[in-house]
């Protein structure tokens, strides 16, 4: 079965952003935070915890549903597969993404998603993200 992301252990979050850093380079080829399909940040406060902004891995995505073009296919297991070359920068997925994880790349003219490659994983050094068979379907 395939797996999804998981950030069940967000205590552990030093707030490195290596996660972040590992898939703007390696599925953005870029080196700049904002290129993340994950995002990282506090919940705010001083002394606060971090949260992540992640692709929860729909098992009927929302963001495939709108996507005329067929540029998103829904992904076996949750997820979607994302086709750049199919992709006309309509933006119809970022507005249907029901936890608003999907941003929007201008300079690229493509939206920044997340394909449940597990590249932010590798690169976390207290596992606090984990790639994770889906339990009881869901």
């Amino acid at each position: 079965m395939a797996k999804i992301l998981q950030a069940k252990y967000m205590a552990k979050c030093i707030g490195c952003y290596s996660c972040m850093l590992a898939c703007a380079r390696t599925v953005r080829h870029s080196f700049s935070l904002q290129k993340s399909a994950i995002q990282i940040h506090t919940a705010g406060g001083l002394q606060s915890r971090f949260l992540a902004d992640i692709c929860r891995g729909c098992l009927e995505p929302a963001c495939a549903r709108a996507c005329n073009s067929g540029a998103l296919l829904p992904r076996k297991g949750g997820g979607v597969r994302f086709i750049p070359a199919k992709c006309l920068g309509c933006r119809d997925c970022v507005e249907a993404c029901v936890v608003k994880t999907i941003r929007f790349d201008d300079t690229s003219n493509k939206p920044i998603i997340c394909i449940q490659c597990g590249s932010c994983t590798r690169y976390c050094p207290h596992q606090v993200i984990t790639m994770e068979e889906r339990e009881n379907g869901y």
